[in-house]
């Protein structure tokens, strides 16, 4: 079924909680109603949103905006033994004889619709390795794909296998396999402005595994984990996830923001270098700068660290604020913050940053 609505209000279907409206709202259950969609016929612009978590409108969208509620979680491909091709189940007589680290992955399709934090709780729950990391990320899985999501170490990439979408100037079905969808930090072939809203995503399919494979060498993890004692599955890690998030960063529901709303810059060693003298002089000798060291000898330096060293962290302006437990937030405060506020302390923000630091800060949140 297709629910149309006109002049349809998008506060609740922004986590910015921005008071806009749509010209024109369309909403589908099925492939099949995306395909009777007339994608010549709609008003323009289109925009396609998942949950709106990572979207800051700036004003009314004066053409038509997508949403999908494709929404299945099938597994395509589980554990399938050497010497027969049929699946069979981790319990099975074949699986005892077997030692765990020789379980083959698992393909696991996802509809687009399907809540991105429903399908890491999913995968937790049938022991699957992968997306524990991603937990409690707002949006949706066909969102995820688009925006290439990521959290303590892990980015959606990492797990993807094909991504299905439905190519509205061809109308015909097409796929990408991982390597093929551009994918960088929180970002994909499906943001470039020349193919954007091209490609509607309505199925993924991930790559996930029933071998033990915890990645916690991000910033505390290891130790949040070790201290929540108890066997070490997807589900664990998830828990002390999901806690760690609570903590920091506000409720949707409660305190409107778009999550993360910068990324964090990545820079040459040279200029780190640069940037650490500078605080070891300002703080003392042992003071160590958070970073992240990447595989090609660039640096990531945490934006919610230089938002806070240039005195951000729980500001207000007008209605909008720096988030008080995590400055790499920003948050409609009030609940009835303007845009115009927001990107007014965005681009204060941007500004100091690149002042005391050289680096200027990129938003990571779209701006419609």
């Amino acid at each position: 079924m297709i629910k149309t609505e006109y002049y349809k209000d998008l506060t609740k279907m922004n986590t910015f909680g921005m008071k806009v409206k749509a010209r024109c709202f369309m909403e589908y259950d099925s492939v099949a109603d995306l395909v009777d969609i007339e994608f010549s016929e709609l008003a323009r612009p289109v925009l396609h949103i998942g949950g709106g978590s990572n979207l800051l409108f700036t004003d009314d969208f004066k053409g038509t905006v997508l949403h999908s509620k494709i929404n299945f979680i099938e597994i395509l491909d589980d554990n399938l033994c050497d010497t027969d091709p049929s699946p069979c189940s981790p319990d099975s007589s074949c699986h005892s004889e077997r030692s765990e680290e020789s379980f083959p992955p698992v393909l696991v399709s996802v509809g687009s619709g399907v809540v991105f934090d429903d399908f890491c709780d999913w995968a937790a729950k049938e022991g699957l390795w992968g997306v524990e990391n991603l937990s409690y990320i707002p949006g949706e899985v066909g969102a995820s794909a688009v925006q290439n999501i990521g959290a303590y170490g892990v980015e959606v990439k990492d797990v993807v296998h094909k991504v299905y979408c439905y190519d509205t100037l061809e109308e015909e079905f097409v796929s990408f396999g991982v390597d093929e969808c551009g994918y960088g930090y929180r970002d994909s072939i499906f943001k470039k402005p020349e193919i954007r809203g091209r490609y509607v995503v309505t199925h993924v399919v991930f790559t996930l595994s029933r071998n033990p494979q915890p990645k916690l060498d991000y910033g505390h993890l290891k130790d949040a984990v070790d201290a929540a004692g108890g066997d070490l599955t997807p589900a664990l890690i998830r828990k002390v996830i999901i806690k760690i998030r609570k903590e920091k960063l506000p409720e949707p529901s409660v305190v409107g923001s778009a999550g993360s709303f910068f990324k964090n810059p990545v820079v040459p060693m040279e200029q780190f270098i640069r940037i650490e003298t500078e605080a070891k002089a300002e703080f003392g000798s042992d003071y160590k700068v958070p970073h992240y060291d990447l595989p090609d000898g660039m640096v990531k330096i945490p934006a919610a660290w230089m938002i806070e060293q240039c005195g951000w962290k729980g500001r207000r302006s007008g209605g909008a604020a720096v988030w008080e437990k995590q400055p790499l937030v920003i948050v409609n405060y009030t609940g009835e913050a303007y845009p115009e506020e927001i990107v007014g302390l965005e681009r204060r923000i941007i500004s100091s940053v690149k002042e005391k630091f050289g680096v200027e800060l990129h938003p990571e949140v779209d701006h419609i």
